[in-house]
């Protein structure tokens, strides 16, 4: 009865792992990341130039 209960529970284990990789969906408008980035350079967490060139990513982004 034992090895049974084992390859059952090793059956359901298996049938419930997947591979499949989900990644998670982004629902920010380009507005509000813009807004973010710039909260980002006026917290000096980005400098000038770094602002400028994440801002630039974002706006080619969408085009």
């Amino acid at each position: 009865m034992k090895p049974f209960l084992f390859v059952l529970a090793c059956g359901l284990l298996a049938a419930c792992s997947s591979t499949e990789v989900v990644a998670p969906t982004m629902n920010v408008s380009l507005g509000q990341q813009l807004i973010d980035l710039k909260k980002a350079k006026d917290s000096g967490a980005l400098s000038e130039k770094e602002w400028e060139q994440q801002k630039k990513m974002l706006i080619d982004s969408v085009r």
